[in-house]
């Protein structure tokens, strides 16, 4: 086994590293954030993810294993053989992506790496562009270490595809594996960091230069991304003519070209992926001279499914001055985090309306309520149902899939659902956005 240090733990940083310890690497998770590492150290996950807290819990804290630690120090790095570095990299309010953390954090892990003797090899598993960790991220190392790239120093890029509310399921079980290496030791070391995965999971292996690895993951989530615009768009017009969304992704879903997944049509996609990461490639697109019309389009269409579900609202009451619910708040089930979530610009619409809003989430409330500290918050989705003029549902829960007769103590039983988590009954008033 191998001694791994993660740089970051966010939610990328954190899973990796618990899902190395969890395939017997010892690990060391870097982070400035004290209080994050006095968190993982203690044994607890510093992030809501599914099946994490088990895993952190088996290999941290005074209980734990021993194969994961966390430290706000740099120079726990030169005990380890292998560095992955998972930070940030937001979106300019230009659409590219700022760097500028992965920079700094490059020249800390360099100035560090100039005291080892012995090789190491550094991996970016940031989302960032093609050619960002040849052109920009190499070259800080190199300066701060004092070594050669392909030399004493070894340079990856291994994309990560971890959805939020499953990142763990997802590390432990991928549809692909993509190793990006740009010299054969490094590509070598990525190799047997992953040798256990690939020996439980017989996982298929992409090996490429880290450009190609660095695009494979803003095609992905490109992809990805249009597909749910496109459903989107489909589910629209089945709106406008009366017929049901769903019946038609069902039925074209059987055409083994098309698949059932990304068929499901909604209020669109949030999160801190496909929103950052269509508009870095379509910035890179136009800088490039290419006007990237698909992805464009993908984007309007996801942008303005909030104000369709405000304006199907909008048919059946006016809320000003009218309590009304928002039910759920992260950008998906499964995970506390509200970056790009389809609740802010829902809020946000109807609090340009004058409603008085209440708001249910299991657990991103608190994050939510940073935001939004003037929405009242409660505990459970029958408290946030209590007497409203409407409910928006803009994720899909268990708690919310689940509802029914606490509907009935609503003021005016109108139900716009973003989701299609509810089901039609008699002494509902429902709208699906695309049926």
């Amino acid at each position: 086994m191998m001694r791994v240090s993660i740089i970051g733990s966010g939610y990328v940083g954190t899973t990796v590293a618990a899902c190395f310890a969890d395939l017997g690497h010892e690990v060391i998770n870097v982070d400035i954030d004290a209080a994050i590492v006095d968190t993982i150290n203690a044994g607890t996950a510093p992030i809501h993810e599914a099946g994490l807290p088990e895993r952190v819990a088996e290999h941290a804290g005074p209980d734990g294993t021993g194969r994961l630690e966390a430290t706000t120090e740099y120079d726990a790095i030169l005990h380890t053989d292998v560095t992955f570095l998972c930070l940030p990299t937001p979106q300019t309010d230009g659409g590219s992506i700022d760097l500028s953390i992965m920079t700094t954090a490059a020249e800390e892990l360099g100035a560090t790496l100039a005291d080892k003797d012995d090789h190491h090899t550094v991996v970016v598993k940031s989302t960032v562009v093609s050619g960002s960790t040849e052109e920009e991220i190499t070259p800080i190392l190199e300066a701060a270490s004092d070594n050669t790239a392909g030399e004493s120093l070894g340079i990856g890029m291994t994309p990560e595809f971890l959805r939020e509310g499953t990142a763990v399921d997802d590390f432990l079980h991928p549809d692909k594996l993509v190793l990006g290496a740009d010299d054969d030791t490094a590509r070598q070391v990525l190799q047997d960091v992953f040798e256990p995965l690939v020996a439980d999971t017989d996982v298929p292996v992409v090996e490429t230069d880290t450009r190609t690895a660095e695009m494979i993951k803003y095609a992905n989530n490109s992809f990805l991304a249009a597909n749910i615009s496109l459903i989107n768009d489909i589910g629209n017009i089945c709106k406008k003519v009366g017929v049901n969304a769903y019946e038609v992704a069902d039925a074209i879903a059987l055409d083994e070209r098309i698949g059932e997944q990304f068929l499901r049509s909604g209020v669109g996609w949030g999160g801190s992926c496909f929103p950052k990461d269509t508009a870095a490639i379509r910035a890179v697109a136009r800088e490039q001279g290419y006007e990237p019309a698909m992805l464009e389009a993908a984007a309007t269409v996801n942008d303005g499914q909030p104000d369709r579900l405000l304006a199907l609202m909008d048919r059946h009451v006016d809320v000003a001055g009218k309590r009304v619910a928002v039910l759920e708040l992260a950008f998906n089930s499964g995970t506390d985090d509200i970056r790009n979530s389809r609740a802010i610009p829902v809020i946000e619409g109807l609090q340009a309306r004058g409603a008085e809003l209440v708001a249910y989430d299991p657990v991103a409330a608190d994050n939510m309520r940073e935001r939004f500290p003037d929405i009242e918050y409660v505990d459970t989705p029958a408290a946030a149902l209590a007497e409203t003029a409407a409910a928006l549902v803009v994720t899909d829960w268990p708690a919310i899939t689940a509802l029914d007769d606490e509907f009935d103590a609503m003021q005016t039983p109108i139900v716009v659902d973003g989701r299609r988590a509810i089901d039609r009954r008699d002494g509902l008033l429902y709208e699906g956005l695309t049926w």
